[in-house]
C-alpha cells in the first residue's frame, strides 16, 4: 500500500507569503526550519523545507505565527511541475492540510549531547513521540532581548 504522510516539527524561517491564483484560490507559501542530527564533524545541519496549503484555515494559523515560532504540520509530499515543456521546473514541497502552533520547553541547556527539549503540547498525539522530532535549541535563533 503506498503512502504520502508527512509530520514536520520546526520552527518558521520568515513571514508568510500569499498569491492569488487566476482560479480565484490563494496559496499560502513558508518555509520550515528543522535542524538535521549532528553531521560527522560536529556542525549541526539544517534543512529549510518549503510548505503551502490551499486550506484557509490552515493559513489562518500560520499567518497567526511570527518567524521562528515553532509550527507542527501534517501533510504530504509533493512535486509540481512549471514551464513550457522545453524548459520545465519541478518543485517539491509539502502541501500542508493541518498545522498548529507548537510549544517546547526552551528552559533545557544547549548541550548537544543532551536530549532535545520535550514539547508541552506533545499530550493527545497520535504516536506520543514527537519529542524526538523537536530539534534543540539552537543560541542563534534562540529569540534575544
Amino acid at each position: 500500500m503506498d503512502r504520502n504522510e508527512v509530520l514536520l516539527v520546526g520552527r518558521l524561517s520568515a513571514q508568510v507569503e500569499e498569491h492569488p491564483l487566476p482560479s480565484g484560490d490563494t496559496v499560502t507559501k513558508w518555509r520550515i526550519i528543522v535542524r538535521r542530527r549532528r553531521h560527522r564533524r560536529g556542525a549541526a545541519l539544517t534543512d529549510s523545507i518549503p510548505c503551502i496549503t490551499f486550506n484557509p484555515e490552515t493559513a489562518a494559523v500560520v499567518r497567526g505565527l511570527k518567524p521562528r515560532d515553532y509550527v507542527e504540520v501534517t501533510g504530504a509530499f509533493r512535486c509540481r511541475v512549471f514551464g513550457p515543456s522545453a524548459a520545465k521546473i519541478w518543485r517539491y514541497e509539502v502541501e500542508v492540510d493541518t498545522a498548529r502552533p507548537y510549544e517546547v520547553d526552551l528552559s533545557a541547556p544547549d548541550d548537544p549531547a543532551e536530549d532535545p527539549p520535550r514539547p508541552a503540547a506533545s499530550e493527545g498525539h497520535t504516536n506520543g513521540n514527537v519529542a524526538a522530532l523537536v530539534p534543540r535549541q539552537v543560541r542563534y535563533l534562540a529569540p534575544t532581548g
